[in-house]
């Protein structure tokens, strides 16, 4: 475990229609409210919270003519290892911003995105303990702005990538959707683990940082709990410059599990070849949008 934290920290970048729904909407406390803690400054600016005895920082975007009587979506953009929650919402270091789906947003329902920072620039999640802090970062967004509560979501890449896995396993039924760009099932934990989520995961096949034996376990353990069929997804070859995506079959309509493999290595904006935008926060964004 170790040695591959010390290679996430050498190698860290310098960085389909409708399903049914789980509930209907859940309005949470900050529904009609005006805000007294979160204004558009928040997106540059961080809040601070304390957990553990601990100071943690956490920025939040707010969506263009905020509505507080309109429920959003409510989405965690996690970082790498040796990334921070400031590279996420500028976009500088291999980020594009909040992980580019803002630009992706194509509905009226919309969104409100919330970059934390992990202790020690990462997502160790010891004793539960950044489960805990994303748990309160919720909470009190939740209580000051008005948020779908049952459309919650979490994205990330690496070591956010396993933190959006553990929270999936940790909170089951609260969150509505994951997506996991190139994660472990090991770094970040995964207590609890037997709830459906709705599930999207993307690996490089060449990942010399997190092997993709990793994302596919990940995978794997949603494909179970959702009820999916299992089947040996297609991945593309080395120096194929494509990327394959495989949407199970069998799962509970509520649970959807989407697999891409690419032709690559550990990067959170992947490309085929010849092309010149990353096909990330499109497929995340497609993931994500379709719960309403």
């Amino acid at each position: 475990m170790h040695r591959l934290l010390r290679q996430l920290a050498f190698l860290a970048f310098p960085l389909m229609g409708m399903v049914g729904e789980v509930s209907a909407s859940t309005p949470s406390t900050g529904c009609g409210k005006a805000p007294t803690l979160i204004t558009p400054d928040a997106a540059s600016t961080p809040l601070t919270l304390s957990h553990n005895n601990k100071q943690r920082q956490y920025y939040v975007k707010l969506p263009a003519d905020y509505d507080q009587n309109h429920p959003y979506r409510l989405v965690f953009t996690l970082h790498a290892l040796m990334g921070t929650a400031k590279q996420v919402t500028a976009g500088t270091d291999g980020y594009l911003p909040w992980y580019g789906l803002p630009d992706q947003m194509n509905d009226t329902v919309s969104a409100i995105y919330i970059a934390p920072d992990g202790l020690n620039n990462g997502w160790a999640n010891t004793g539960g303990e950044d489960v805990g802090f994303l748990q309160k970062v919720m909470e009190a967004v939740e209580g000051d702005l008005c948020v779908d509560q049952s459309l919650r979501f979490s994205t990330g890449f690496s070591y956010g990538a396993a933190m959006s896995y553990a929270l999936a396993c940790s909170l089951g039924k609260q969150i509505r959707a994951v997506a996991a760009l190139s994660g472990n099932p090991a770094i970040s934990g995964c207590s609890g683990g037997a709830e459906p989520v709705a599930y999207y995961g993307e690996h490089g096949v060449g990942d010399q940082v997190l092997p993709i034996a990793g994302g596919r376990e990940m995978r794997d353990r949603f494909v179970r709990n959702n009820g999916c069929a299992p089947q040996d997804a297609p991945e593309p070859a080395a120096g194929s410059g494509t990327h394959t995506k495989t949407t199970y079959a069998g799962c509970d309509p509520d649970y959807p599990v989407v697999w891409v493999a690419f032709d690559g290595d550990h990067t959170p904006q992947p490309m085929d070849r010849g092309v010149q935008a990353t096909f990330a926060a499109a497929e995340s964004w497609s993931f994500f949008s379709q719960f309403k």
